[in-house]
């Protein structure tokens, strides 16, 4: 290894690389030529005393130790990309704002509100990443994040903004064929819509007495938007937040005195960027938002 840090711009083609598999594809996303991001990786392989590709027929094939390295890349990656963001318009409102949400709130919640704060502040673009994993706002992946669950970090800043109330649903077809369960009992008789893979919700629902099992639900799916697209399809029962299904006639609730979970809503982002007006307006308009949506489930 040579002494010294490597330049970013050789990461950044290193990440190009990893991604589209070719020199080529890598040098069209980021707009250089090939050989110079061929020389990009050669430079980065001799700095670092590593090799980070193998060539065969398919493309370039990074090697374990690229495979290592990449998670780092992508955190200078967002670094680098976060610096920008703070630095743009730091005493104004223009500029770039990077929202994190689950998939449900992302997909459901979140676009009448993102589409008044356009209409109200055009100057600011949004960048909105739907996930259901936990985006680490320590290492600047998203600026602000929605988050069910209040940070333990002291670094973040955080605010409750209101709770947004579960239940069980079903479309009302699906119960006219099959008919409403009068007991949690009866659910076993069911197509039931749930998780392929345990998580945190579904921990606390066993914590709160209903057994839970995988093996009950004829339909799998980690993803929320495919649970809930199969709900509204007349599947069977699954859980939706209220809120959702008040918007159209189409699904009805059941066992709402059985089933009545309840999920805090909190606005987040790292402290550093209370002074960022620009964070600012984008947060204080989702508070707005997403507090008007809690009071409506």
């Amino acid at each position: 290894m040579t002494h010294g840090h490597p330049d970013w711009s050789l990461y950044r083609s290193f990440l190009s690389v990893l991604r589209t598999g070719s020199l080529s594809a890598a040098a069209r996303d980021d707009g250089l030529t090939q050989p110079t991001v061929g020389r990009h990786i050669d430079t980065l392989e001799q700095a670092l005393g590593v090799a980070l590709f193998t060539r065969s027929q398919q493309g370039l094939t990074p090697t374990e130790a690229a495979l290592e390295l990449q998670p780092y890349a992508e955190s200078l990656e967002a670094t680098a990309a976060a610096l920008v963001r703070a630095a743009v318009g730091r005493a104004g409102t223009q500029g770039t704002v990077r929202i994190t949400a689950s998939e449900v709130v992302g997909a459901e919640v979140l676009p009448p509100i993102l589409t008044q704060l356009r209409a109200d502040h055009p100057e600011i673009t949004l960048e909105l990443v739907l996930s259901n994993r936990t985006e680490d706002l320590l290492q600047r992946e998203a600026d602000i994040a929605v988050r069910m669950v209040r940070p333990t970090q002291q670094a973040l800043s955080a605010r409750r903004v209101g709770d947004i109330e579960l239940g069980l649903h079903a479309r009302r077809e699906y119960l006219d064929r099959h008919g409403t369960p009068t007991s949690v009992a009866e659910l076993r008789e069911h197509a039931l819509i749930g998780f392929d893979h345990e998580n945190a919700f579904i921990r606390s629902v066993r914590a709160q007495g209903l057994a839970v099992e995988r093996s009950m639900f004829a339909l799998r799916s980690d993803s929320d938007l495919a649970q809930l697209a199969c709900l509204r399809a007349g599947f069977g029962i699954g859980v939706c937040q209220v809120g959702l299904a008040r918007r159209g006639p189409e699904l009805v609730r059941v066992l709402a005195k059985s089933f009545l979970f309840k999920l805090e809503v909190w606005i987040v982002m790292h402290s550093d960027l209370r002074s960022s007006r620009r964070c600012r307006v984008v947060s204080d308009a989702l508070a707005r938002g997403l507090s008007a949506y809690c009071a409506s489930s």
